[in-house]
């Protein structure tokens, strides 16, 4: 009985009428009058919040507004931003291509470089003096890094039984010009081949470094799994970048002769290291 007292008490307090009097000031004459009850107020409040939400639903779908909403970029100017992100980056192409152009004209000028022993300016962008010294000499780090972490590392015994299940692909066609010798440093096989002929990678893995040094030319490794790492040097051209994953038996550069060590016949060197050493590739792969 008393919950029924409490429910007619609410209903009667919310529908009661209130009088809002409009009265002139001077003549306290009554100009207007509005009744009005609570349960009027709440209906025009929430009224009111309908119709602010609908017009701001309509503004986003139909007008550009919505673009500016994450989400809700639309096809056009999803191509636009991809657009202006390749001309950026086509931008900042060109503008290194104009900086080492003008090095290259400096280095002449200042008589670093004698102008008759090149055949065009652009021919020096890559075979610049000091971005071969400092690539040299990251590979030379690359390579201390591993003989000293695994100089002391004697699991490499028996490493052809553990590589039994694995099929390797040959690196390029051509004969063994020059066998492996550790004793002469020479840390890995000479294939002849044609210049231009195909280098492929031996395993699935990922390019760790694609550049070119003064010694050997241009130059590619590649880390694949069981600790493998497959070198690749003397190559006149490099067909992948570093980071890029390849699939064995992929093309990743041509065979050439670049490089001050390189013989005068295009060939590649090529070498296949495991936990910081060197092994010879003719115990595991077919040539």
């Amino acid at each position: 009985m008393a919950k029924k007292k409490q429910h007619n008490a609410f209903w009667k307090d919310i529908k009661f009428k209130y009088k809002l009097t409009l009265t002139d000031e001077n003549s306290l004459e009554e100009v207007g009058s509005v009744y009005f009850t609570k349960l009027k107020g709440i209906l025009l409040i929430v009224i009111l919040l309908i119709a602010i939400f609908g017009l701001a639903s309509i503004m986003i779908a139909y007008t550009p507004l919505r673009n500016y909403l994450p989400g809700y970029m639309n096809s056009e100017i999803r191509s636009q931003v991809v657009n202006n992100a390749l001309k950026v980056d086509s931008l900042i192409e060109v503008a290194n291509r104009q900086n080492l152009y003008i090095m290259n004209i400096q280095d002449i000028f200042a008589g670093n470089i004698k102008a008759d022993t090149i055949q065009s300016i652009d021919s020096l962008t890559i075979i610049r003096k000091d971005s071969l010294i400092d690539r040299s000499e990251r590979e030379m780090a690359f390579r201390r890094e591993y003989e000293e972490r695994e100089k002391y590392n004697l699991s490499s015994i028996g490493q052809r039984s553990e590589m039994s299940g694995v099929l390797f692909h040959r690196p390029t066609q051509g004969i063994i010009s020059n066998a492996f010798d550790a004793e002469k440093q020479h840390y890995g096989i000479d294939i002849a081949a044609q210049d231009g002929e195909s280098v492929v990678a031996i395993l699935d893995g990922t390019i760790i470094m694609s550049t070119y040094t003064a010694d050997t030319g241009y130059v590619i490794m590649i880390q694949h799994n069981q600790d493998l790492i497959s070198v690749y040097k003397h190559c006149s051209l490099l067909l992948k970048q570093q980071g890029e994953s390849v699939k064995a038996g992929e093309a990743i550069a041509l065979a050439g002769k670049s490089g001050t060590l390189a013989h005068n016949n295009p060939h590649l060197h090529f070498e296949l290291w495991r936990k910081g050493k060197a092994i010879n590739p003719e115990t595991l792969i077919v040539f």
